[in-house]
């Protein structure tokens, strides 16, 4: 095997390092039947000189029992692998190939291009930055060409080659190939294909023509040959180095003095001192070093593979998501997505699977299917499962709630695949549709799936919707207060109610202890009433004494942390103890907050109201202007 560059021979240890840091570019081909997709990628390795020459010779020898090119060698031997592949002259699986030139290294999937092995296509096209579609230049753009390229959309590939094949047998016709990219371009339209991503080369694979170098028998052609795009091609501004996405994947805990969380970095770029929040949890540390084999880095970014180790000891497993704290994901148990079903079985809605997305494993089902996608004629209709290779818009419930993204903006933290729990074999995967961005960066999980929509509630009460929390002792005015703004409010027409912690207590949270184990979970169990009262459209005004402040903190990741209000209603133990309203001081015991055990003081909280100097008229209004300092009112 030889190579363009001559330091393969001259210095094996320098090529090496050489090549190692050339920038990696994973493509796919795919097209109609006999469009010559492995024709094409064995004139890639045959024109870049990356074929062993026993491997040339066997493929010669192989040319003249199996071949489809009469005395010439049958360069798709090189790819077509399977005996069935080439005994039938198709291709049925994914095969990859591997090669490299001075300026970039590739990764090849020749996808198959019959309807029924849609999933293999779909599965090539998964982590590749870009598709070769080729369209046989007798045929035209035809419908399985609509299929490919409506696949490839959907799979995030952001950059598309037409290669116009077999040009030569149209004698190189520039009419052939303007018409050709005149259908492809208003077909394109239809599936948010954008005209600067798109490349239109007119070629012979198997003569070679503008497939590596340009081509003579072309001289209307002005553009670059296929290999001059695969090599020019900007994919770095590709990548999201905006929003940090850890996924977790392993705890590595070698010693008692060392605990780090290993993964690789999806999206962003993270520094060391960074403010980190760890979600479902919503827990926050700062990133104290970032660790690799070589040594300890000051930043990385995606595709790197890191240890990162935190300031403080907080649980943190594998599954989570680290993220910026200014940056935060919607955390969701329900979202949609496109999904291509990949098993004999049909996809039921309702049934139980394990759903896998980056590294977190949650079991869920597919709650409804929303349409099907007719892949040859993209026409949507209704389905009530899908089958092997069918590909439709679905709704996701899961058993817990996960962070993620929309599939456009990251392909790892967007992605999920569809586990069977019986045989524990990939049955589907999705691509998961953008949460709608929510007033004031909610995170709430079931508004998205409703058939009226949060913002519509908002734009109907006039109002947007938040949640109060007054956090305080027991005796300290949190309830009073809460009534009041709640009176104040409702004389205003706004649509708002309270949820009186005492008053939980005698039906939801009845039987819960009066500890601060228990206080704390009756306020987590509020806290998911809230976060439905304000998907909505209600404002919520919470009266606890949630003396936990973690529990304050995954409150606010699971309400949205610009929607809910914190209010520290503040009086001394002494004037608690005097006002008394619940007798609970009098009755002595061990339940009394701030006394019996901790009440953690809300530091951050976003309004402080000093009860024992401020009347409940000067604290409602407080708690007014906050409200609409925050747009709620």
């Amino acid at each position: 095997m030889s190579h363009q560059s001559d330091l393969i021979s001259e210095d094996i240890l320098a090529y090496l390092a050489q090549h190692e840091r050339k920038e990696l570019l994973r493509f796919l081909t795919c097209g109609n039947v006999d469009d010559g997709k492995s024709t094409l990628i064995g004139r890639l390795l045959h024109d870049s000189k990356m074929i062993y020459e026993d491997h040339l010779e066997a493929i010669t020898r192989d040319s003249k029992k199996s071949g489809t090119t009469g005395e010439e060698v049958d360069l798709a031997l090189l790819v077509d692998g399977l005996q069935a592949e080439r005994e039938q002259g198709i291709t049925i699986d994914v095969a990859y190939r591997y090669f490299s030139t001075a300026k970039r290294k590739f990764i090849i999937a020749d996808t198959p291009g019959h309807e029924q092995y849609t999933r293999n296509m779909a599965t090539g096209a998964s982590t590749c930055d870009l598709a070769i579609i080729l369209v046989d230049a007798r045929y035209g753009v035809q419908t399985q060409t609509r299929r490919h390229s409506y696949i490839a959309s959907l799979l995030g590939i952001k950059h598309i080659v037409v290669a116009v094949n077999k040009m030569d047998l149209k004698g190189f016709d520039e009419q052939v190939f303007e018409s050709i990219k005149a259908d492809y371009l208003k077909f394109a339209e239809g599936i948010n294909l954008k005209p600067s991503s798109l490349h239109f080369v007119p070629m012979s694979a198997l003569k070679g023509d503008n497939v590596v170098n340009r081509s003579e028998r072309s001289p209307w052609y002005t553009g670059p040959a296929l290999m001059e795009i695969l090599e020019t091609v900007e994919i770095a501004a590709d990548r999201n180095v905006t929003d940090l996405r850890f996924p977790v994947q392993y705890v590595n805990r070698p010693n008692l003095n060392f605990r780090g969380f290993a993964g690789t970095i999806a999206g962003g770029v993270v520094h060391k001192g960074d403010e980190i929040v760890v979600l479902p949890s919503g827990k926050s540390s700062r990133v104290k070093s970032i660790v690799t084999y070589e040594g300890e880095l000051e930043n990385a970014g995606p595709g790197q593979a890191v240890t990162l180790t935190m300031e403080d000891e907080i649980d943190i497993s594998r599954g989570d998501l680290l993220v910026h704290a200014d940056n935060v994901p919607a955390v969701t148990d329900q979202f949609d997505a496109m999904l291509v079903w990949m098993a004999e079985e049909p996809m039921l809605p309702g049934k139980k699977y394990d759903i896998k997305r980056a590294t977190s494993y949650v079991p869920g089902s597919i709650a409804s299917i929303t349409h099907k996608v007719d892949v040859n004629t993209l026409e949507q209709g209704a389905a009530s499962a899908l089958q092997l290779n069918e590909i439709g818009r679905v709704k996701v419930a899961l058993d817990s709630a996960i962070a993620l993204d929309g599939y456009d903006s990251n392909r790892t933290t967007g992605a999920f695949i569809v586990i069977d729990r019986l045989t524990n074999g990939t049955v589907g995967a999705g691509m998961i549709i953008a949460p709608p961005v929510l007033p004031h960066g909610s995170t709430g999980q079931h508004g998205k799936l409703a058939h009226v929509a949060t913002e519509e509630r908002a734009l109907r009460f006039g109002q947007q919707p938040a949640t109060v929390l007054f956090s305080g002792l027991s005796g300290a005015g949190k309830s009073t207060l809460a009534y009041a703004v709640e009176r104040k409010l409702f004389d205003m027409g706004r649509a708002v109610y309270v949820l009186d912690g005492q008053n939980l207590r005698h039906d939801l949270n009845k039987g819960l202890p009066q500890d601060r184990a228990g206080r704390t979970e009756n306020w987590r169990r509020a806290a998911h009433v809230a976060r439905q009262f304000n998907e909505a459209g209600l404002l919520t005004l919470a009266a606890f004494v949630a003396p936990d402040a973690e529990g304050r903190e995954q409150a606010k990741a699971l309400i949205g942390k610009e929607r809910l209000i914190t209010v520290y209603v503040q009086a001394s133990p002494l004037a608690c103890r005097e006002r008394d309203p619940q007798g609970l001081y009098a009755a002595g015991g061990d339940n009394i907050p701030g006394e019996s055990f901790p009440f953690d003081v809300p530091l951050d909280a976003d309004l402080v109201i000093d009860t024992q100097s401020l009347s409940v008229d000067e604290g409602v209004k407080l708690v007014l202007d906050v409200l609409r300092q925050r747009g709620a009112i």
